[in-house]
Order: C-alpha cells, then sequence, then structure tokens
C-alpha cells in the first residue's frame, strides 16, 4: 500500500495536469503579487501627495497676520531691533489638531514650534538645510517624509512667509503618516485576501477545464496502448480543435503508416526469401540428385561399359552446367539485391544492340527476326548489363516460339526523355495468372519447355533487377494465341 501511494504521489506531481495547473497558479500568484506591490506603492504616494495638498491648502488659508504681525516688514524696512520685536510678536502655539504640527523658522534659522500640547512635535531640519530651503529660487512644492524626535515619521510641507520677492522666514506643517500606514495596510490585507479567494476559485475552475482541455492527450494515450506490431492500422482523428495536438496526431499517424510498410516489406521480404531458399534448394537438389544417380550407377558396373560411361558422363556434365549457371545466377541475384555499382558509360544504344545482331541471329536459328532501331540514341548505361537485359529477353523470345512460323520483332524508340526497347513475339502468349508472376524468382509459366532447355526461372527476375538498377522499368504485355511483348524503358542520356 504505501509503494502503491508513493507511486501514485509520484504520478500526480508527474502529470501534465498538475504541472500545468500548478504552474499557471504560480504565475498568476506572482502576477497578485506583483500588483500588489505596485499597488502598495503607487496608492502610497498618491495617499501623501493628496494629504500634501490639502496641507499646503490649509497653510495657505491660514491668514497671514496670524503669522506675522510686524506691518514693516510689507514695507521692506527691518531693523535689527525690529527684527527682534518681530520673532518676539510672533504667535504663540494656536494648532489644536492632535496629529499635525507647526513651525516657523527665521531666515537665520531660529526655529519655533507652533503647536499647542496636544499636537505633535514638530521634526527639526538643520539649519543648512532651512538656509539652502529659502535661498532656492524654486520653492519646492511636493513633501518630505522626516521623523521626529519621538521616532514618529511626518509627512511635512513649507510654505515662505511673507510675499516670495521678500520672504521671512519659512512655515512648516507636518502630520503623522501613521493613519496613512494603517490605511495602506488595510487596503493590502484586503487584497491579499482577494487574490487568496482568487487563487482558490481559478483552482476550483482550472481543474475540469484541464480535464476537458487533456481529453484528446487522454484518447491518444488509449490508443497507442492497442497498437502493437500485429495491429498498426490504428490512426489518431488529426482535427480534435488543438493545434499542437493535431499536428502531433499527424506525426503518429504518419510513424504508423511507415512502421505499417516496413513491417508488411519485411513480412513480404521474409516469405519471399523463405520462397527464395525453398526453391533454390529445390533447383539445387535436382541435379544434385541426377549426378547422385548417375554415380550410383556407375559404381554398380556401368563404368565398365563405354557406352553407358559415356551417357552418364555427359548426363552429368549438363547437370553440373544447370547447378553452376543456377549458383552463378543466384549470385548475381544477391548481388543485385544489395546497392549494385554499375560502372555508367554515355554509350550508343543502337550501335550496341546492331552489335549483338549476329548473336542474336544465330541464337534465333531459322527464326525470323526483324530490326527496327531509331539512330543516335545514347543512354548513360553499363553496355554488358544492358546486352544481358537484351540477351535474356530474346532468349526466352526464341524458347516460346515456333522454329519454323516464329517471328521475332526488336524495336528501338527514343521519346522526350526516355528510351524504348521492345522484344515482341508470335508465340503462345500468357495468360493473366502468368502475366501477374512473370518476374518473380522461379516462377516458371511452362515447366516442360524451361525444364529441356534448362531454365530455372530467374532470368526475368535478374533482367528486371538490372533495369530498375539503371532507374529503369520493365513491363510486359500478352495475349494468348498472339503473342508477348517485353517492354524496357530506361532514361535518355542527360536526363538523368
Amino acid at each position: 500500500m504505501k509503494a502503491g501511494g508513493k507511486s501514485r504521489r509520484k504520478y500526480a506531481l508527474r502529470s501534465l495536469r498538475s504541472q500545468l495547473l500548478a504552474r499557471t497558479l504560480l504565475i498568476l500568484a506572482l502576477l497578485l503579487v506583483l500588483i500588489g506591490f505596485l499597488q502598495y506603492f503607487l496608492m502610497k504616494d498618491f495617499l501623501y501627495r493628496s494629504r500634501a495638498e490639502a496641507m499646503d491648502t490649509q497653510l495657505n488659508s491660514i491668514p497671514a497676520d496670524l503669522l506675522i504681525k510686524d506691518s514693516q516688514e510689507q514695507n521692506g524696512v527691518t531693523a535689527p531691533q525690529e527684527q527682534t520685536n518681530r520673532r518676539n510678536n510672533r504667535p504663540g502655539p494656536f494648532l489644536f489638531w492632535p496629529d499635525m504640527s507647526l513651525a516657523s523658522i527665521d531666515t537665520d534659522g531660529t526655529f519655533q514650534s507652533l503647536s499647542n500640547e496636544n499636537g505633535l512635535k514638530p521634526p527639526r531640519l538643520t539649519t543648512e538645510q532651512y538656509h539652502a530651503m529659502q535661498q532656492s529660487k524654486r520653492m519646492r512644492h511636493g513633501y518630505q517624509l522626516i521623523t521626529d524626535a519621538q521616532g514618529k515619521e511626518q509627512l511635512v510641507v513649507f510654505r515662505p512667509l511673507g510675499p516670495p520677492d521678500r520672504s521671512s522666514g519659512l512655515l512648516q506643517m507636518g502630520v503623522s503618516t501613521t493613519s496613512m500606514q494603517e490605511q495602506l495596510i488595510n487596503q493590502l490585507r484586503t487584497f491579499i485576501l482577494l487574490s487568496l479567494i482568487a487563487l482558490a476559485i481559478g483552482l476550483a475552475l482550472m481543474l475540469p477545464v484541464l480535464r476537458r482541455t487533456l481529453v484528446p492527450l487522454s484518447r491518444m494515450v488509449e490508443a497507442v496502448k492497442r497498437i502493437d506490431a500485429g495491429n498498426l492500422a490504428e490512426r489518431f482523428d488529426a482535427e480534435q480543435g488543438q493545434y499542437e495536438v493535431d499536428r502531433l496526431a499527424i506525426s503518429f499517424n504518419g510513424m504508423l503508416e511507415r512502421l505499417e510498410h516496413s513491417f508488411a516489406a519485411e513480412r513480404e521480404l521474409q516469405m519471399q526469401m523463405r520462397r527464395f531458399i525453398a526453391d533454390a534448394s529445390h533447383e539445387l537438389r535436382t541435379p544434385l540428385t541426377s549426378i547422385h544417380g548417375f554415380l550410383e550407377v556407375l559404381l554398380r558396373g556401368a563404368a565398365s561399359n563405354p557406352k553407358q560411361l559415356q551417357s552418364a558422363l555427359e548426363s552429368m556434365y549438363g547437370e553440373s552446367k544447370r547447378m553452376n549457371k543456377l549458383v552463378s545466377d543466384l549470385l548475381l541475384l544477391a548481388k543485385l539485391d544489395r546497392t549494385p555499382e554499375l560502372k555508367l558509360e554515355d554509350i550508343p544504344l543502337d550501335a550496341l544492340l546492331l552489335e549483338m545482331k549476329p548473336q542474336l541471329l544465330m541464337l534465333a536459328g531459322t527464326r525470323k527476326v526483324v530490326f527496327d532501331m531509331t539512330a543516335g540514341i545514347r543512354v548513360l548505361a553499363e553496355g554488358d548489363k544492358i546486352k544481358q537485359v537484351v540477351l535474356n529477353l530474346f532468349h526466352n523470345a526464341v524458347q516460346h516460339t515456333d522454329m519454323e512460323r516464329g517471328v521475332i520483332q526488336v524495336n528501338l524508340s527514343a521519346g522526350k526523355k526516355l528510351v524504348d526497347i521492345q522484344i515482341r513475339d508470335n508465340g503462345p502468349g500468357m495468360s493473366k495468372e502468368q502475366l501477374e508472376r512473370i518476374f518473380e524468382r522461379f516462377y516458371r509459366g511452362d515447366e516442360s519447355r524451361t525444364r529441356s532447355s534448362g531454365g530455372a526461372g530467374l532470368g526475368l527476375a535478374i533482367t528486371q533487377s538490372i533495369v530498375e538498377a539503371h532507374g529503369g522499368n520493365i513491363t510486359a504485355e500478352s495475349t494468348l494465341g498472339t503473342g508477348s511483348v517485353f517492354k524496357v524503358t530506361l532514361p535518355l542520356a542527360g536526363t538523368v
């Protein structure tokens, strides 16, 4: 049970749904934290500026004669004694707001608190700071945060005393920031609470949404479980409304199709290989059995009879020739099945066929042979291999035509990109079933004729392999009682 629980927890942590949910909530939480910080600092600045503007309005609303009683200051004449009298005539503490402070600063830096006993103690800057503030042509209209003697932070604004061109000092008003800080903290707490509620609602809403969103992936997982080497016909729906999942389904379908073709080709290759081995074993067993039989006859005493000896030796020689040709053909097919290494040359095809003409006429015997060739046709090929193709097809035509009435036609023509070699005969023709299997290895349409002539059914298979190695194609057409035609198509030189 413990192992199962750990496995389920590990699966839950590694599942796509849990990871998407966790990462989405994490990003949402980070955004809310960022928004909270921005809101806190922006609201703090807004509150402080608003309060500073209100305090500045309050300062401007205080009557000037209440702050400065020396009427001579307005005329610009102030003697030292008068300055002393002016300082002595400044109003005493009159501010009764409990959370505010008020103070005045003379031009020489003398600081005087104007707050009453219930008000805040005004914070004090250095004389140099006050002097620099009074000397500044552009009075600061913002605010400053200053800590008073009791360690409390105050928001402080300043106003020049007297006319702007004849300032007689500064008036300083401050207010405690405690209430504003509490307001900001309460607002931040409210925001955190709403954020937590939003995250909880988001979690409750995202679980079914993610479950529904990941349904196509779950279907693909179930489909993959049903796929094995014996069932590659399974395909995924490529239109599930999700672009990424659709692309994945298309890729999986392509992979399954390639695997299906590969397994089918592998099965076909294995069947061909088993059939090939069986046929090759049968073909090799026949001459070996004949040779073994003749040897037994000779060992029983036939060797002392010259006629029987001569006949047995000639038969064994013929069978050994058949076996030697069969082995050579099998080695050639095995070589062609691999990537063939051809020595391609630009050769005139009509000249090559004319060179073979005497050999073909001798092979035809008393049969009539008609040559119809177009001059100047050149192909990129290996001459000996092309000769073997023509010789195999011509020999096949000779075997299937009558010695006296047989007619064989050798035609050579060319189109824009391809050249055609046709070997036509007026033999008995082939049925549709024979025509479909004519290029199979060890297939013989006429067992008696090919056996008597020593054929093993490999000639046309070898011919097809040679033609395809040159990038060409070979086809056969036949009509029973009329004859057959084999057509070899090769690319012209310069078009490959």
